[in-house]
C-alpha cells in the first residue's frame, strides 16, 4: 500500500516538472494521482510537507528565475513557459516569492558574462575556505540532464524520505555534480541528489554513493539556487588560479544548509565543495 502512494506522489511531482505550462489544478493533479481531490489534498501534503499549490508554485518560479538568470527570453515568455497567463500575474508571484520583481532580478545579474568580458573582480566576490571534509555515504537518486533541472530528483527523493520516514537517519543534504558544464552536453550531465545515509544497506529504489572526504575548498553561497552557476565561475575562475591549490580528481558536491520549502530563496545557504590534492 505504501509503495501505492509513493507510486502516486511520483507520477504527480514528476507531471508537474513535465508540464510547468500546463493544467496543474489541484482537479487534475489528482486525476494525475488516480484519487479524489479531497483525499489527494491531504495525502500530497502528509507526504511531501507542501500544498500541491505550494509545490507548483515553487517549481515554476525556480524554473523562471533559472531562464530569467540564464536566458534571454523575454519576461512575457519566461511567465508563459511556466504557466502565468500575464506578465503581471507573474511579477506578482515572483515577487512575492524572490522578493525582487523579474527585472530587478534578472538585473542582478546572477549570470556572469563571458570571462574575456568580465571584472576580474567579479570573480572574486565570494569567500572561500579550506576544511577536511568527512568521508560520506549517500543515499540517492540519479538525475541526468541539466544541472537546473536537478530539483526533479531531489522532488522524488524527499518523497520517498517522507513517505519510509528515513529522515532520522538522514544526515546533510547533498547533490553531487559528475561533469563539467560545456565539455559534456546538457543533456548528458550526470548527477545525484540525495543526502548522507546512517542506517544500514541501501533503501529500495534509491542508490548509494561514496564521497571520500579529504582536503577541499569550501565556498558558501547565499541566494537563489539560480545564482550558483556564477558561484562556481567565482571558485574556479576567481580564486582557484590564485589558490596555489590543485583539485582532486573527484567531483565537486553542494550542501543545502536549509530547506527550500520554508526559506525564501535570498536566504537559501549553500556550500560549494571542491576536493583538493
Amino acid at each position: 500500500m505504501a509503495q501505492s502512494y509513493e507510486d502516486r506522489i511520483l507520477r504527480v511531482l514528476r507531471y508537474i516538472h513535465d508540464n510547468p505550462a500546463g493544467d496543474l489544478s489541484l482537479d487534475r493533479l489528482a486525476d494525475v494521482a488516480a484519487m479524489s481531490r479531497f483525499h489527494w489534498h491531504r495525502v500530497f501534503r502528509a507526504l511531501t510537507g507542501e500544498t500541491c499549490g505550494q509545490s507548483v508554485r515553487r517549481i515554476r518560479l525556480h524554473r523562471a528565475a533559472v531562464a530569467l538568470a540564464h536566458s534571454d527570453a523575454s519576461i512575457e515568455e519566461i511567465a508563459a513557459t511556466v504557466g502565468y497567463p500575464s506578465r503581471h500575474s507573474f511579477s506578482r508571484a515572483f515577487t512575492a516569492a524572490y522578493g525582487d520583481a523579474p527585472g530587478a532580478f534578472r538585473a542582478k545579474g546572477l549570470h556572469l558574462p563571458p570571462l574575456a568580458l568580465r571584472d576580474p573582480k567579479e570573480l572574486l566576490m565570494h569567500n572561500v575556505t579550506l576544511r577536511d571534509e568527512p568521508a560520506r555515504h549517500l543515499v540517492t537518486v540519479p538525475h541526468r540532464g541539466p544541472y537546473a533541472e536537478i530539483g526533479r530528483a531531489f522532488e522524488h527523493f524527499s518523497a520517498l524520505a517522507n513517505s519510509r520516514n528515513l529522515w532520522p537517519q538522514l544526515g546533510p543534504v547533498l547533490g553531487v555534480y559528475l561533469d563539467a558544464p560545456g565539455e559534456v552536453p546538457e543533456d548528458q550531465l550526470r548527477s545525484y541528489a540525495g543526502a548522507e545515509y546512517r542506517g544500514d544497506g541501501t533503501p529500495e529504489g534509491l542508490e548509494p554513493f561514496a564521497l571520500p572526504g579529504g582536503k577541499a575548498a569550501v565556498l558558501t553561497f547565499k541566494g537563489p539556487y539560480a545564482g550558483l552557476a556564477a558561484a562556481y565561475d567565482s571558485l574556479f575562475g576567481g580564486w582557484l588560479p590564485q589558490s596555489g591549490e590543485t583539485p582532486a580528481d573527484q567531483p565537486c558536491y553542494e550542501i543545502y544548509l536549509n530547506d527550500p520549502r520554508a526559506t525564501a530563496p535570498e536566504e537559501l545557504l549553500t556550500e560549494i565543495v571542491l576536493p583538493l590534492r
